[in-house]
């Protein structure tokens, strides 16, 4: 079966397409809202790091629950009823960290926004390949693009919000008010992806994809990540502390990161409608690892900083693209087959710097970007198995 096969319906792929990207921007706010105010919740909650720390990893496996918990019923149910409902109850669940006043409260506040959180991740990247299939060339990587923004200005109005001294659970209680907003405005313009007739008919034999390819693209999805996962969490402080730079000059190492796989994400899509897929996770991955091959060997900030853009532009359109393919797979189960490999790069995302953080211990933390490294060159070999998705 081909994306052909699938008759597209209820809305117009620009309509569609606007909403996708007002989803993909709520779930990236409301993420970057908590983010945000983690230290004054740590605070008001009176909990240690190593109790956050845990209470991350609640979240994060509530996250990856809901995931598998969505991925079969936007099948069984449709986008245009999973994505809305997971889009409200991530708004709902936002304003929970704020009113919580000890170390179980927030865990059990933090299930709920986990648990949200992995659902709309499955069902808006779902709705995304459909509505690609809408389009003659990919706008994938533009969606993923949009979870930047949201995340940014999340970061803008959170600081602003802190300074001027306006309590976190009125911040975050009409944060959530916002994506229930958004959640509910953008539903109606949501694509649904329905069999053909002949292709519904239960007679017809069905082929499954090989579970082989299916493991394969979360595998690479792992490996990316897992990259994406330690910039995120180390970059500053490798800038502070193997280049010995004040905390303020550390944060333009993340901050060359982000910016560069925003843009590049936005950039991605046009050079994907001519080189390919494949091409666009092999030779991503190959200068990713040329950037954070340079973030190893030079101890100068400036190329440093230059090899921290580099691995974020590298990084910017290989997860686009897997999530893409696993949900061409097979138009009838697209959900279940994407949270599998949505689920195994999130794995990725939460082991990255963990693992990083333990080698740490044993090197320095330079030496250690050499996992990522090695990642993403397996990510160059592996990324051919893009081709037999075709």
């Amino acid at each position: 079966m081909t994306a052909t096969d699938v008759q597209l319906q209820a809305a117009p792929p620009r309509a569609a397409r606007v909403a996708t990207w007002l989803y993909f921007g709520l779930n990236g706010f409301a993420v970057g809202m908590w983010v945000v105010h983690i230290p004054s919740i740590e605070h008001k909650t009176g909990i240690t790091h190593s109790t956050l720390g845990l209470l991350l990893l609640v979240l994060g496996g509530a996250a990856f629950i809901g995931m598998q918990v969505a991925g079969p019923l936007v099948d069984k149910l449709g986008q245009r009823r999973l994505v809305p409902a997971a889009g409200i109850l991530l708004g709902i669940a936002l304003a929970g960290p704020g009113l919580a006043t000890n170390w179980w409260t927030l865990g059990l506040t933090l299930i709920l926004v986990g648990f949200g959180n992995g659902s709309i991740d499955v069902g808006m990247n779902a709705q995304a390949v459909v509505v690609e299939r809408g389009y003659p060339r990919p706008i994938m990587a533009a969606f993923h693009a949009m979870w930047s923004i949201g995340g940014a200005i999340a970061a803008v109005i959170g600081a602003a919000t802190l300074k001027a001294g306006v309590p976190t659970e009125l911040t975050l209680g009409l944060a959530g008010l916002v994506c229930i907003a958004i959640a509910l405005a953008a539903s109606r313009f949501l694509l649904e992806a329905t069999i053909s007739d002949e292709d519904s008919d239960e007679e017809t034999p069905r082929e499954k994809p090989p579970a082989k390819l299916v493991w394969a693209l979360g595998g690479l999805a792992f490996g990316l990540m897992l990259s994406e996962g330690v910039a995120n969490d180390w970059a500053a402080l490798h800038f502070r502390d193997i280049l010995g730079t004040s905390v303020s000059t550390a944060a333009f190492a993340y901050g060359a990161f982000a910016v560069a796989m925003t843009v590049g994400r936005f950039l991605t899509d046009r050079v994907a409608a001519v080189v390919g897929p494949a091409a666009i996770v092999r030779w991503g991955a190959a200068m990713a690892a040329v950037g954070l091959t340079l973030v190893i060997v030079v101890p100068w900030v400036p190329v440093a900083l230059v090899g921290w853009a580099i691995f974020g532009l590298g990084l910017a359109g290989g997860v686009p693209q897997l999530f893409t393919a696993a949900g061409n797979l097979d138009p009838r189960s697209s959900g279940a087959l994407m949270a599998r490999v949505v689920g195994l790069g999130y794995v990725g995302l939460l082991a990255g710097p963990a693992l990083i953080g333990g080698l740490a211990h044993w090197m320095p933390l330079n030496i250690a970007f050499i996992l990522p490294v090695v990642l993403c060159v397996l990510t160059f070999f592996g990324g051919p198995v893009l081709k037999s998705n075709r």
